[in-house]
């Protein structure tokens, strides 16, 4: 699966969400205002076409993470990268809290509509320049695009991420999370080859990303299913998702070692690592180690042992 970069430049801080810019950012920005300074008379307006697009993905992204908020979530930060935006929300594990969180994005779109189009209407091309008028409806149109393209329900875009909690009111968490992956990887083939005919680099880039993306959920929701049928602990729990965790060695330690961070509590048998949280195998959310023991059940830690 391809992995998501976390962080990069900070550039400021809103409702306690860090916003940070990837270093790419900046050398996609330049080429493309670079192989299209035709379309004014200045660069400058070029500029602020770009800047325009990535306000507009911005604003998108607040979107998903204050909805996350709202519903109990943790939203932290947002990324700005090349291939548009990541807000990072950990929103609780509820199909209606993960639909509300994904749907927030695109509402932010649908709002944009009606606003950017009726200055559209409102500024003609004789009552300002010429590249105020273009300006304004390239911003119209990448809203508009933005919107539609985001919506198409391929995993892991948020149309795609929506499908999935729709259908987690249905047929379950896991289960939700593979269908969504299969169509997702149907529908990224797809795009994948279109992107091919038309010679498109950018659609051939978000297509193959899209793709790693899903057969990635599809390799977890298989793992998923797999360790349903491992044995459980009962009297333990998951404190995101309440989910009991299973009797096997599935933690990994820095050295190496797998081992069942429950035996041990926490401590790794062969090199004496103390853990202080636990990812949750069902859920992937981590929690501190105590917190997952009924407050009268904490175990004594177990000595390590030095290899």
């Amino acid at each position: 699966m391809a992995k998501l970069p976390t962080s990069g430049i900070p550039l400021f801080k809103l409702f306690g969400i860090q916003v940070y810019l990837h270093w790419s950012w900046l050398v996609v920005a330049i080429y493309e205002i670079q192989s299209r300074k035709g379309d004014y008379s200045s660069v400058v307006w070029n500029v602020a076409e770009y800047l325009a697009l990535f306000a507009i993905v911005l604003m998108h992204e607040f979107g998903h993470a204050l909805a996350c908020r709202s519903v109990g979530g943790k939203a932290d930060r947002i990324l700005l990268w090349p291939l548009g935006g990541v807000a990072f929300v950990s929103p609780p594990p509820r199909p209606g809290a993960l639909l509300w969180s994904i749907v927030a994005g695109p509402l932010v779109n649908v709002i944009l509509l009606p606003i950017t189009f009726g200055v559209l209407l409102l500024t003609p091309p004789g009552l300002f320049s010429q590249n105020v008028h273009h300006l304004i409806t390239v911003i119209a149109i990448i809203n508009f695009v933005l919107l539609a393209f985001n919506i198409l329900p391929i995993y892991p875009l948020d149309g795609g991420q929506i499908l999935r909690a729709i259908l987690w009111f249905f047929i379950g968490q896991n289960q939700s999370l593979m269908v969504a992956s299969v169509i997702g990887l149907v529908g990224s083939t797809v795009g994948l080859l279109l992107a091919l005919w038309f010679q498109s680099f950018w659609l051939v880039i978000m297509a193959a990303f899209a793709a790693l993306q899903s057969w990635g959920a599809f390799q977890r929701s298989r793992a998923i299913r797999s360790a349903a049928d491992i044995p459980r602990r009962p009297d333990l729990r998951c404190p995101a998702c309440g989910a009991n965790p299973p009797v096997a060695p599935l933690w990994k330690c820095q050295c190496g070692t797998n081992f069942d961070t429950f035996e041990t509590h926490g401590i790794c048998p062969a090199c004496g690592r103390q853990f202080q949280v636990t990812g949750c195998p069902a859920c992937g959310k981590a929690s501190p180690v105590d917190a997952w023991y009924p407050s009268a059940a904490i175990p004594p830690a177990v000595p390590s042992t030095q290899i």
